[in-house]
């Protein structure tokens, strides 16, 4: 299992055990993850460390200070 952290802009958008479905974005710094319908962004990824999985299960959300981050876990 690989996790990702996603950053919320709101809470209540997912729930931890929700599957979701990500999209990549390909930037000249790497690429970033959506999870859709644009709910949250994860940062940026080199071309070595991509995600293959396009389907992940959401395994816990934290708040600080900073806002709320997603962590999801993906079959690889």
């Amino acid at each position: 299992m690989r996790t990702v952290e996603f950053k919320m802009e709101r809470q209540g958008l997912v729930e931890i055990g929700q599957e979701v479905e990500i999209t990549a974005h390909e930037a000249l710094s790497g690429t970033s993850y959506i999870i859709e319908p644009a709910v949250a962004m994860s940062g940026c990824y080199k071309g070595r460390d991509r995600l293959k999985s396009t389907h992940g299960v959401v395994c816990d959300i934290k708040h600080n200070d900073r806002g709320y981050y997603v962590v999801a876990e993906f079959d690889e």
